[in-house]
């Protein structure tokens, strides 16, 4: 369905004012800025910009929707014969190979994460983003397995599959704080997930392979 002229307005409303405070947040830190200077800044109400973004922890993580359902997806559109564990480490090489701002590989991520770094909401923020992505992927486990309800093993293996997914984002970040280019930092992260590949037990890289036609 085609947007309509009212729905493209909100959208770039929206994209404004997020693009407005992100580069205030990126300027000064994120606790120097308020919401009353965002929206003055973007010629707009202290009220639209909470009708767009309830919390100022979300202007910040405005681009990150993506991120929530993204092993779920990987998971999903696994090929027969594929594991969920497999299709993760091939998502996520390709991804890596392919040098994407998906897994920070991308000048000027350490900007982004120093300010996370400077404020205690966003890193708290962080954390229950991880979270959700955990209890996400473990609901999708459940559902490709038809594990009961109370089957532990699909949040065990939603463990497993996210620390994969957590610690390689965790390095790229500190490769680019360091100073590292993304190039350069790619080459070393597909070692890591093959190391990281290497350490995952036999059990979990073999767990919910979809079935052959």
């Amino acid at each position: 369905m085609a947007e309509g002229l009212r729905e493209r307005k909100k959208r770039q409303t929206r994209q404004y004012i997020s693009d407005v405070a992100t580069g205030m947040f990126m300027e000064r830190g994120f606790d120097e800025v308020t919401i009353a200077e965002v929206a003055r800044a973007a010629d707009v109400s202290v009220n639209t910009v909470y009708n767009y973004f309830p919390a100022k922890e979300d202007l910040f993580f405005d681009r990150s929707k993506g991120v929530l359902d993204r092993l779920s997806r990987f998971v999903r559109g696994r090929p027969a014969g594929e594991s969920a564990a497999v299709a993760v480490l091939r998502e996520l090489r390709e991804e890596v190979e392919a040098v994407s701002p998906r897994v920070g590989l991308i000048e000027g991520y350490d900007r982004f994460m120093r300010v996370v770094d400077g404020a205690p909401t966003l890193k708290a923020r962080l954390w229950y983003m991880q979270q959700e992505i955990h209890l996400d992927l473990e609901e999708t486990l459940r559902e490709e397995t038809g594990a009961a309800a109370d089957d532990p093993l699909p949040g065990l293996m939603a463990g497993q599959i996210g620390w994969v997914h957590q610690s390689l984002m965790g390095w790229i970040a500190q490769q680019m704080l360091a100073g590292r280019k993304p190039a350069e930092a790619s080459r070393e992260a597909l070692v890591l997930l093959d190391e990281m590949a290497d350490l995952l037990g036999e059990k979990v890289l073999n767990y919910a392979v979809r079935a052959t036609d």
